[in-house]
Protein backbone atom coordinates (compact mmCIF):
# COMPACT_ATOMS: atom_id res chain seq x y z
CA UNK A 1 0.00 0.00 0.00
CA UNK A 2 2.21 2.26 0.66
CA UNK A 3 3.99 2.07 -2.86
CA UNK A 4 0.63 3.27 -4.11
CA UNK A 5 1.35 6.46 -2.33
CA UNK A 6 4.85 6.85 -3.63
CA UNK A 7 3.70 6.93 -7.19
CA UNK A 8 1.14 9.74 -5.86
CA UNK A 9 3.94 11.47 -4.71
CA UNK A 10 6.49 11.38 -7.78
CA UNK A 11 3.48 12.83 -9.83
CA UNK A 12 3.15 16.58 -10.81
CA UNK A 13 0.61 18.45 -8.28
CA UNK A 14 -1.84 20.72 -10.28
CA UNK A 15 -3.90 21.15 -7.16
CA UNK A 16 -6.21 24.47 -6.77
CA UNK A 17 -6.17 24.40 -11.00
CA UNK A 18 -8.71 23.64 -13.80
CA UNK A 19 -5.73 21.61 -14.77
CA UNK A 20 -7.07 17.85 -16.97
CA UNK A 21 -4.32 15.28 -16.81
CA UNK A 22 -4.43 13.48 -20.22
CA UNK A 23 -4.21 9.36 -19.47
CA UNK A 24 -4.87 8.42 -22.67
CA UNK A 25 -5.47 8.67 -26.71
CA UNK A 26 -9.06 9.11 -25.96
CA UNK A 27 -9.35 10.82 -23.10
CA UNK A 28 -7.16 13.40 -24.96
CA UNK A 29 -9.76 13.21 -28.03
CA UNK A 30 -12.44 13.66 -25.83
CA UNK A 31 -11.63 16.82 -24.40
CA UNK A 32 -10.15 18.36 -27.93
CA UNK A 33 -13.80 17.77 -29.16
CA UNK A 34 -14.82 19.34 -26.10
CA UNK A 35 -12.96 22.42 -25.97
CA UNK A 36 -13.86 23.16 -30.08
CA UNK A 37 -17.34 22.38 -29.69
CA UNK A 38 -16.85 25.30 -26.71
CA UNK A 39 -14.54 26.92 -28.91
CA UNK A 40 -11.90 27.55 -26.53
CA UNK A 41 -8.35 27.32 -26.71
CA UNK A 42 -6.68 24.49 -25.74
CA UNK A 43 -2.89 24.74 -23.82
CA UNK A 44 -1.37 21.23 -23.81
CA UNK A 45 1.25 20.76 -21.15
CA UNK A 46 3.66 18.02 -22.08
CA UNK A 47 5.78 17.05 -18.83
CA UNK A 48 7.58 14.59 -16.90
CA UNK A 49 7.29 13.64 -12.91
CA UNK A 50 11.43 13.52 -12.95
CA UNK A 51 11.94 17.14 -15.20
CA UNK A 52 12.76 19.66 -12.36
CA UNK A 53 11.24 22.47 -14.36
CA UNK A 54 8.16 20.99 -14.92
CA UNK A 55 7.66 20.89 -11.16
CA UNK A 56 8.67 24.53 -10.99
CA UNK A 57 6.11 25.65 -13.88
CA UNK A 58 3.16 23.43 -12.49
CA UNK A 59 1.67 25.85 -9.73
CA UNK A 60 2.20 28.85 -12.28
CA UNK A 61 0.36 26.61 -15.32
CA UNK A 62 -2.62 26.08 -12.31
CA UNK A 63 -2.55 29.28 -11.88
CA UNK A 64 -3.09 30.67 -15.32
CA UNK A 65 -6.03 27.65 -15.43
CA UNK A 66 -7.67 29.99 -12.68
CA UNK A 67 -6.80 32.89 -14.47
CA UNK A 68 -7.74 31.99 -18.33
CA UNK A 69 -11.20 29.94 -17.81
CA UNK A 70 -11.96 30.94 -21.67
CA UNK A 71 -8.88 28.20 -22.34
CA UNK A 72 -8.79 24.32 -21.47
CA UNK A 73 -5.68 23.44 -19.94
CA UNK A 74 -4.76 19.51 -20.66
CA UNK A 75 -0.91 18.34 -19.09
CA UNK A 76 0.45 14.73 -20.61
CA UNK A 77 3.18 12.70 -18.96
CA UNK A 78 5.29 11.89 -21.25
CA UNK A 79 6.54 8.96 -19.87
CA UNK A 80 2.86 7.84 -19.52
CA UNK A 81 2.32 8.25 -22.90
CA UNK A 82 5.45 7.86 -24.62
CA UNK A 83 3.92 6.89 -28.24
CA UNK A 84 1.59 9.82 -28.06
CA UNK A 85 3.80 12.18 -27.12
CA UNK A 86 6.44 11.16 -29.43
CA UNK A 87 3.60 11.90 -32.22
CA UNK A 88 3.82 15.44 -30.86
CA UNK A 89 7.88 15.37 -31.71
CA UNK A 90 8.52 16.42 -28.05
CA UNK A 91 12.21 17.32 -27.71
CA UNK A 92 12.15 18.70 -24.26
CA UNK A 93 9.72 18.85 -21.21
CA UNK A 94 8.19 20.91 -20.47
CA UNK A 95 6.47 22.00 -24.24
CA UNK A 96 3.17 24.13 -24.51
CA UNK A 97 1.21 23.32 -27.89
CA UNK A 98 -1.41 25.76 -28.34
CA UNK A 99 -4.01 24.89 -29.87
CA UNK A 100 -7.14 26.38 -31.89
CA UNK A 101 -10.18 24.03 -33.67
CA UNK A 102 -7.49 21.25 -33.06
CA UNK A 103 -4.74 23.35 -35.21
CA UNK A 104 -1.37 24.16 -33.22
CA UNK A 105 -1.19 27.98 -32.94
CA UNK A 106 1.74 28.74 -31.38
CA UNK A 107 4.30 26.49 -29.14
CA UNK A 108 6.79 27.02 -26.10
CA UNK A 109 9.85 25.02 -25.25
CA UNK A 110 11.13 25.37 -21.68
CA UNK A 111 9.42 26.29 -18.18
CA UNK A 112 9.77 29.78 -19.59
CA UNK A 113 6.80 31.70 -16.99
CA UNK A 114 7.23 35.41 -18.84
CA UNK A 115 7.35 34.01 -22.19
CA UNK A 116 3.86 31.68 -21.14
CA UNK A 117 2.31 34.35 -19.50
CA UNK A 118 3.22 36.40 -22.69
CA UNK A 119 1.89 33.91 -24.94
CA UNK A 120 -1.84 33.47 -22.81
CA UNK A 121 -2.12 36.88 -22.40
CA UNK A 122 -1.70 37.25 -26.33
CA UNK A 123 -4.04 34.53 -27.05
CA UNK A 124 -6.58 35.95 -24.30
CA UNK A 125 -6.27 38.95 -26.28
CA UNK A 126 -7.61 37.10 -29.77
CA UNK A 127 -9.88 34.77 -28.36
Amino acid sequence: MGKERSDEEDKIDFKGGNVHVITSKENWDQKIAEANKDGKIVVANFSAAWCGPCRVIAPVYAEMSQTYPQFMFLTVDVDELMDFSSSWDIRATPTFFFLKNGQQVDKLVGANKPELEKKMAALADGA
